[in-house]
């Protein structure tokens, strides 16, 4: 049995859509909070002795480390693609739960040559401000229209701490991170669509920002990330780039689909749910 959890008003139509109609052995939990409402429910579940005692469970998000964890190949296909594999490099990842830029920064512990990571938020600043401060305050998420990335409390950045023994001077070492605002997204948008005829998701192109503004004052050659097809957050991108996106066979599978969701508020909902 699959159970997705999904913030309520807080995902754009066609990916809702995607959590809700497919049916068969997968059941949507529409949960009345944020992504770190739906998180603390699903780490809350791991700890309830009660639960586990009856169901075995697993996660299929990036708190679980086999959901990252093969994330680490395109780091190294992305390099082997490099035409010049002597300049240094650099990876901008659009950044909200952690676990692309911890698989990133896995791949270098493994070797592949990689000068720095760029953790390229929205306005939730969390990691930006660590950097800063030296202080980690987790905060309730603020909506963006980088949906994915709107997390106060980050699960895998715990983890990378942990990679770097909770030195911050050695983490800045490898790691920048920084933060834009919508306004700054959808001109990226804007300017990658008119000079490279690329439309980019907003996740994407907050990447694109961040590596942007790392190669102002440093010498390297950079790749951003991107998140998903831009049709996903099609109420976005569509209105920032004035155009209509063709549908991909399989979301016009499931758009024009009825929704099937349970509401839930509570941590006490799911245990219910989950022992049914």
């Amino acid at each position: 049995d699959v159970v997705i959890l999904y913030p309520s008003g807080k995902v754009s139509n066609v990916q809702e859509k995607q959590l809700t109609t497919l049916g068969q052995n997968i059941t949507a939990l529409e949960v009345n909070g944020t992504f770190d409402d739906c998180q603390a429910m699903v780490k809350k579940a791991f700890l309830d002795k009660d639960l586990i005692s009856n169901k075995n469970l697993t996660s299929a998000n990036s708190i679980n480390v086999a959901r990252w964890l093969p994330q680490m190949f395109y780091f190294f296909f992305a390099y082997k693609q490099l035409k010049n594999k002597e300049k240094d490099l650099v990876f901008s990842i659009p950044s909200g739960n952690f676990g692309n830029i911890c698989a990133g920064m896995m791949a270098k512990q493994l070797g592949l040559p990689v000068k720095q990571f760029i953790a390229s938020t929205n306005v939730n600043d969390i990691v930006p401000n660590y950097l800063t401060t030296g202080v980690y305050t987790p905060k309730p998420s603020q909506q963006t229209i980088s949906n994915a990335m709107d997390v106060g409390d980050p699960s895998n950045f715990v983890r990378i701490i942990e990679i770097y023994k909770n030195n911050i001077s050695e983490l800045k070492k490898h790691l920048s991170s920084y933060s834009f605002t919508d306004d700054e997204t959808r001109e990226a948008m804007t300017f990658i669509k008119n000079n490279s005829n690329y439309i980019a998701d907003p996740h994407g192109a907050v990447g694109y920002l961040g590596l942007k503004k790392y190669l102002a004052i440093n010498d390297a050659q950079g790749i951003f990330l991107e998140t998903a097809h831009p049709v996903k957050f099609l109420d976005v991108v569509e209105p920032v780039i004035n155009e209509t996106i063709e549908l991909p066979s399989q979301i016009k599978e499931v758009i024009y689909k009825e929704k099937v969701s349970i509401h839930i508020s509570t941590y006490d909902e799911l245990k219910q749910f989950l022992l049914l």
